[in-house]
């Protein structure tokens, strides 16, 4: 086998892109191995460490477009580097087809789209800073949907947009849906009543699906960014955003999604739903939801409550609790077909999730039930895994974090590393039950179904062989409407044998039940 180090000299691809092309590389004739990514320094040392960096890939610059290829002896290396220029140059000559005009600088676009008011940002970090501040003095909301831009940077950024009256989402911000366009990794939902805003991106998508599921709608789901809740920054964009639901005449009810916020800044978010006009659902999710509630807020410890407390808000019903959408008696006799064909020994559950928020509140439901899960981002410390890629007892472990994305696409995009996982945990005697989220909409692999399906069927198999049971639960993260159609999705799961609930804390709650054998 070779390395293959390609650079392509000032040329930006934005992290979707590059994760995108990397996947359909990687499907090429003779690949055995493929990374496109841009060259900075720290992508330079992960293919350095990876053995995939050569003397010219050591010259790309962070403005450079870096490939580095791991190539089967017998290659066409002629014939896979053409490959990789068609997949390179696709999205120009596909914007050619049709006729389009693509911008080349802010100043351009705003000449065509005079009435535009927002502007989504996806550039190498020193870049975006610049571009996000342009923007902002032209009187642009911003999406900045780039990530490496500094702290200091994003402070100095929302400070600027909160004295000019607009909201900076970002950095790092990869969900949104503003006037009912998704932006990022987001759902098509209906359009409604209720307004979000969130620091989750998977806790915004859960949540905004379920609320489309239920016959309901958004006005707003903005996103602020995995920082800004940060005692730094302060929450300014949490907070800006907050003000804008709280004025817009169109939300009638607030849902606020977090991971927990520093003390000072979730202070100052209480201090202002003080006074807040408007009825308000608090969701950070795995925090202190006492402190809240003394104030005699309402408060939602998972994504699944506050969704449905929301639609119980907009449907003018009291809001009951449920453990599960179905009939309990089926339920039941679902439970029992499942363990009833278990091996004396299975008795785990291994969750592998794409994304962090509902890896958080599937660990939340189990614990609340007594099942203490070991995750590479558990809830209590102590059971913290020593080895992500190894699972100990019950295990959750969070494939969208930074150690398995490094230099390879997400497992929203390419399910390579889950389906491998899903074969591992199949060969644990002591395995029972596979709990997984999958998620639909824009960004995301085209058929994620079908990519889970064809690696349940290996698993189940291999189980059965060695006298065992495979239980596979799993949630759906859409909506019909999105492109992967959510009941077309569901269908496919079915069919090799899959348990689809419908929220992810149902599925994590029908696992507990299944591994604990109940009737």
């Amino acid at each position: 086998m070779a390395v293959k180090n390609i650079v392509k000299k000032n040329r930006y691809l934005d992290s979707v892109l590059l994760m995108l092309i990397s996947n359909q590389i990687k499907e090429l004739d003779g690949i055995v191995k493929a990374s496109v990514m841009m060259g900075t320094d720290n992508n330079r040392a992960l293919l350095e460490g990876d053995g995939l960096l050569l003397s010219e890939g050591k010259e790309a610059g962070a403005n450079d477009l870096l490939i580095a290829l791991l190539v089967k002896d017998n290659a066409d290396l002629e014939v896979i580097l053409e490959e990789i220029e068609k997949l390179l140059s696709q999205k120009k000559k596909v914007s050619e087809e049709k006729g389009s005009l693509i911008p080349k600088s802010m100043e351009s676009a705003l000449s065509i789209m005079s009435e535009a008011n927002m502007v989504v940002i996806s550039l190498p970090g020193d870049y975006a800073r610049w571009e996000a501040e342009k923007a902002l003095m032209k009187g642009l909301h911003v999406m900045l949907f780039s990530d490496n831009v500094s702290v200091e940077d994003e402070i100095e950024l929302k400070t600027l947009a909160r004295e000019k009256g607009l909201l900076l989402m970002g950095p790092d911000c990869g969900t949104s849906i503003i006037n009912n366009v998704a932006l990022g990794f987001a759902n098509i939902v209906n359009k409604g009543n209720i307004g979000i805003v969130g620091a989750s991106g998977t806790g915004i998508q859960e949540v905004t699906s379920l609320i489309t599921n239920a016959g309901c709608g958004i006005t707003q789901a903005i996103g602020t960014g995995g920082r800004d809740l940060s005692a730094r920054v302060g929450g300014l964009t949490m907070t800006g955003a907050l003000e804008a639901l709280i004025e817009d005449k169109k939300t009638e009810i607030i849902l606020l999604i977090s991971k927990p916020p520093s003390p000072q800044v979730e202070d100052k978010i209480l201090d202002i739903l003080e006074g807040c006009p408007k009825p308000f659902i608090i969701n950070f999710l795995g925090g202190d939801v006492e402190k809240s509630k003394r104030r005699g807020y309402k408060v939602a410890k998972t994504l699944e409550e506050a969704a449905y407390m929301a639609v119980a808000f907009v449907k003018k019903e009291d809001y009951k609790k449920i453990e599960f959408n179905y009939p309990l008696h089926e339920i039941k006799s679902l439970v029992e077909k499942e363990w009833s064909k278990f091996s004396k020994d299975q008795k785990y559950i291994r969750g592998l999730y794409s994304g962090g928020s509902v890896c958080e509140e599937a660990n939340i439901v189990l614990d609340d039930l007594g099942i203490l899960i070991n995750s590479n981002a558990p809830i209590r410390e102590e059971l913290k895994l020593k080895n992500s890629k190894k699972s100990v007892e019950h295990s959750f472990v969070d494939m969208g974090d930074d150690e398995f994305t490094r230099g390879v696409p997400h497992p929203m995009i390419d399910f390579t590393l889950r389906k491998e996982r899903i074969i591992e945990e199949a060969k644990d005697p002591e395995c029972a039950v596979i709990l997984m989220d999958v998620v639909l909409g824009l960004g995301v692999h085209e058929n994620p179904a079908e990519e889970i399906a064809s690696a349940v069927v290996k698993a189940k198999k291999i189980a059965e062989e060695e006298g065992r049971y495979l239980s596979v639960v799993v949630s759906i993260t859409g909506t019909s409407k999105d492109p992967q159609n959510r009941d077309r999705q569901k269908k496919i799961l079915h069919e090799a044998g899959v348990i689809v609930m419908p929220t992810n804390a149902q599925a994590a709650r029908f696992s507990a039940l299944v591994v604990r054998r109940e009737s």
